[in-house]
């Protein structure tokens, strides 16, 4: 059984070009987790499933402390019902790399600083209790500020609470894990109806969590920047009746909209922030080109209008 293995997890992530931790799972930096941490769950998700990413994010959790959100690195684990012999397959897997204890304590002594663990445990509860309060305070030593997201169960909670690492968990129960084996290593995850891949971007909130593959982070932050800065710019003209609703929710502004806006974000403090976001789409989409319109109504989730229904941003 190949279990954390570079070459299976240099292929299963290829689209991303950045730094990787020695295993090969994608790092994207310490600094765009921190722009992340600013922005709503909405935001992040939106591009994404316009993107076509559309089972990423999981709702339906528990959490072992309300209120607190989630952010890393994720290491993917998947377990199935215990069967002798692809369990000693795993434990001889094991054996050759000289992990010691069960096979969730292999996935959780790996784990570094900003990591977190996403486990399908395949909605197990009974015996099937991931972590408890031993193996959360290790989590919590080695990742630091990262936590746990569990398809299946916990155990020992009245420990676990007294941890500051949070958790995501489907249930609570007191027995140990017990009749199931790991399958997958960092390898691809499945969370309910969500998919999670190892190096993805943990987003955690009392909604959910949503997953956030390394190689969309740039494209998800530059789209939630665009969005606040029109919110920014247009929210004072509404309150102003200077613009009405539609003006603001086109997709696409009208040039000079779009060009006052620019203006607005270069002079005004409150746009240096989104200074240098590279407005040639909405551009060419505000000049009429077909191709730049059909892009921006593709990232509103919006489907083209056909001949003779009028302009979408009119």
């Amino acid at each position: 059984m190949r279990l954390n293995e570079r070459e299976d997890i240099l292929a299963l992530t290829g689209e991303w070009k950045g730094e990787r931790y020695p295993n090969g799972r994608p790092r994207v930096a310490d600094d765009k987790l921190e722009i992340l941490k600013t922005l709503t769950q909405e935001e992040i998700w939106h591009p994404l499933y316009f993107s076509g990413y559309r089972f990423q994010f999981q709702g339906n959790l528990r959490t072992l402390h309300p209120g607190k959100k989630l952010y890393g690195r994720a290491v993917t684990c998947c377990f199935m019902p215990q069967r002798p012999d692809v369990r000693r397959d795993a434990f001889g897997s094991a054996a050759a790399r000289g992990w010691k204890g069960d096979c969730n304590q292999w996935v959780i002594d790996s784990l570094t600083e900003g990591d977190v663990v996403v486990c399908d445990l395949y909605d197990k509860i009974f015996k099937g209790t991931f972590v408890g309060g031993n193996l959360t305070t290790a989590i919590k030593a080695r990742t630091k500020t990262g936590g746990a997201v569990v398809w299946g169960g916990v155990r020992d909670v009245e420990q676990m609470k007294k941890i500051d690492a949070q958790v995501y968990f489907r249930g609570v129960d007191p027995t140990p894990i017990r009749d199931c084996q790991i399958v997958s290593f960092n390898g691809p995850c499945r969370i309910g109806e969500a998919i999670c891949l190892p190096g993805d971007i943990v987003i955690g909130s009392e909604n959910g969590v949503l997953f956030l593959p390394s190689h969309m982070v740039d494209f998800v932050i530059e789209n939630a920047f665009k969005m606040q800065a029109r919110d920014l710019y247009a929210f004072p003209k509404l309150e102003a009746g200077i613009y009405t609703t539609a003006d603001v929710d086109a997709p696409v502004w009208p040039l000079p909209m779009l060009e006052e806006l620019i203006a607005f974000l270069e002079h005004d403090p409150r746009g240096e922030r989104y200074r240098g976001l590279d407005w040639s789409l909405e551009h060419r989409a505000a000049q009429g080109e077909e191709k730049a319109v059909e892009e921006v109504l593709r990232r509103f989730d919006i489907e083209p209008l056909a001949p003779g229904e009028g302009v979408a941003f009119l």
